[in-house]
């Protein structure tokens, strides 16, 4: 079955004429997931006519603001629209103790409830399970506690010998976000068929990507590479980039099938 990822946002910190901050939609076995929630994500997903009613479950990175000054809004409006389904967000601890007072005092009495799961970015462990999708934490290096998120889908088999059922896993999209160039997630992830992995910096700028704790074009394509990964898209580029065809070329020398994340498109694998 084929899936969808939306590019909601591929922007770092600053937003920029060109690009907003950090959000997608995956699409995987009918069920939406919202990664990470950047501050006018819900703008754009109305603009785009993406329907919620198929959104359950959000799942935030890190605490950077580019990540998820969105969630506010989007929880609030969410609300205006009468829902009635829980929304769960999956986040690190700290994300609920921020939010909940704004919830309380800007949201109070709204129509759904907001269950948070608390998550430990420095752990590998898997956060989610359903009967069709699994979702496995990455732990990253970056300024704060981070993480991405390996999503799984799940089919269910018979033996054809002994007629015995079993599950089927398979890696099918890896979000790698804000992290200093981190070789040994690549062992996590093999052969997924799409790998996300941030690329905020071209090459010449490698040591202030290494002091900031982001990855360069070519450190993502390194990375596709090591877990023979189907494809490759890289985004959260930097504000002070206009052309991001420079990040392409850098990263299809080390990888060609690569391509750049681009704001209000939707990619199927």
């Amino acid at each position: 079955m084929e899936a969808k990822i939306t590019i909601l946002g591929a922007g770092s910190a600053l937003p920029t004429y060109q690009n907003s901050p950090s959000g997608q939609l995956l699409e995987l076995t009918d069920k939406s997931f919202l990664i990470d929630c950047g501050e006018g994500v819900q703008l754009t997903m109305r603009q785009m006519g993406i329907k919620t009613g198929r959104l359950y479950t959000i799942f935030i990175s890190h605490l950077h603001g580019d990540h998820c000054f969105g969630l506010l809004g989007l929880i609030a409006t969410l609300g205006m629209m009468n829902r009635t389904q829980p929304l769960h967000i999956y986040a690190q601890p700290d994300l609920e103790k921020n939010l909940r007072p704004l919830l309380d005092y800007h949201c109070a009495g709204m129509s759904y409830e907001v269950i948070f799961h608390a998550i430990n970015p420095r752990k590998k462990e898997i956060i989610y399970e359903d009967r069709t999708v699994l979702v496995e934490t990455i732990p990253l290096k970056h300024g704060v506690p981070t993480c991405g998120f390996l999503f799984y889908e799940r089919h269910r088999r018979q033996d054809s010998e002994t007629k015995e059922f079993y599950y089927e896993i398979r890696p099918r999209y890896a979000y790698v976000s804000d992290t200093q160039y981190k070789p040994g997630i690549a062992e996590q992830l093999q052969g997924v068929d799409l790998l996300y992995h941030e690329a905020t910096y071209i090459e010449a700028d490698a040591t202030k990507g290494k002091e900031h704790m982001h990855s360069t074009a070519k450190q993502a394509a390194a990375i596709a590479t090591a877990a023979d990964a189907g494809q490759l898209m890289i985004g959260h580029y930097s504000s002070r980039v206009d052309d991001h065809s420079i990040y392409l070329r850098e990263a299809q020398e080390v990888f060609a099938n690569t391509f750049l994340a681009e704001e209000r498109e939707s990619y199927l694998f």
